[in-house]
């Protein structure tokens, strides 16, 4: 996943690289409820947060304007933080993953320049494939099974679909059409885009691109287990409280200080650290342009569950099926990294 385009609600992250893209390049007719909802009206930038913020002692971080969100209403901010809290009957049957106790893990880890290894991200071989996968095959696609699409879902039900379903190729079901107009797909008021299983490249064939999971599971909240699992098998999906002083986050570790609640948001947990005043942190991945934050990338209090941060971990290890064939040619059967 890259931080530099807006995501849609439900989010497979470890499988998308982009954010909302559509079907088709018609522009599909706004939600005016939506773009003028009662009581929703102001802005979510609002200067008096960001002087509350970069005044506090304690804040430990920094906040600023974010261009993104200049015109948004707090209605068009909550329209695209869609995780849902997931029914507990569905959690029931899902592993959790633990980790021994004895695993030695370093201070602080990074995904990005870290030397890659087998796990969610990454199959070993002589060559190294990149294999961007569909936004819209999950966010059109995958049904009541997944959420509401545009109006949020449950992240471990995206996994299940990549389990089961699988998930087609960017370059099959493109975020661009052929002339580079991007469909608003999930951007506050625009409906989500109709699933239509259909290659929008000639000659390619819908079930032939399809990539899948071998499985989908949570990973237990204890930071241990967490940081074990991000560092043998790369970065989860995590899912967090979103409240109104988070949409001002520009640099430092994060912790909620001032504003209302205003819904679910899933991002990419990639490493952790410890600040020089001895702060611990996990480092995460967003989606809200590299505008946004610490160059789309953000730090939050590690150890304390901020936010729910450390309680709804998911993630699961990519298949092999589809990629010999597909992949086979270039150079041998090579690595494949998941985006």
């Amino acid at each position: 996943m890259q931080s530099n385009k807006m995501s849609m609600p439900l989010l497979l992250l470890l499988l998308v690289a982009a954010g909302p893209q559509a079907t088709r390049a018609a522009k599909p007719i706004p939600n005016r409820q939506l773009m003028t909802e009662e009581g929703d009206s102001s802005r979510i930038i609002q200067d008096d947060i960001i002087k509350t913020i970069n005044k506090h002692a304690n804040a430990g971080w920094t906040a600023a304007q974010n261009p993104y969100f200049a015109n948004y209403t707090t209605a068009q901010f909550k329209h695209i933080l869609g995780v849902k809290p997931t029914p507990h009957n569905v959690l029931n049957d899902v592993p959790v993953k633990t980790y021994p106790r004895s695993l030695m893990l370093p201070k602080e880890f990074d995904a990005r320049v870290t030397v890659a290894r087998v796990g969610h991200l990454v199959l070993w071989s002589v060559s190294r494939i990149n294999i961007s996968l569909s936004v819209n095959d999950l966010l059109a696609c995958c049904g009541f099974m997944c959420g509401d699409g545009c109006d949020g879902g449950y992240p471990i039900m995206a996994w299940r679909y990549f389990v089961r379903n699988g998930v087609v190729t960017d370059e099959c079901d493109p975020y661009f059409d052929q002339v580079g107009c991007k469909h608003p797909g999930c951007e506050p008021a625009y409906p989500t885009p109709v699933c239509e299983k259909k290659c929008k490249v000639q000659n390619q064939v819908w079930l032939e691109k399809k990539h899948f999971s071998v499985n989908a599971y949570r990973v237990n909240s204890d930071p241990h287990d967490i940081m074990a699992e991000v560092y043998q098998n790369g970065p989860v999906e995590v899912a967090f409280t979103v409240y109104e002083d988070f949409a001002h986050y520009k640099s430092g570790v994060y912790k909620h200080i001032t504003g209302g609640m205003m819904g679910g948001h899933a991002v990419k947990l990639i490493g952790w650290g410890t600040t020089d005043a001895g702060e611990d942190y996990w480092l995460l991945a967003n989606q809200w342009n590299r505008g946004w934050g610490d160059d789309g990338y953000f730090k939050i209090i590690r150890g304390t569950n901020e936010c729910g941060i450390e309680e709804d971990v998911v993630a699961g290890m990519p298949s092999t099926k589809n990629m010999v064939r597909n992949y086979d040619s270039a150079s041998g059967v090579g690595t494949a990294i998941i985006q």
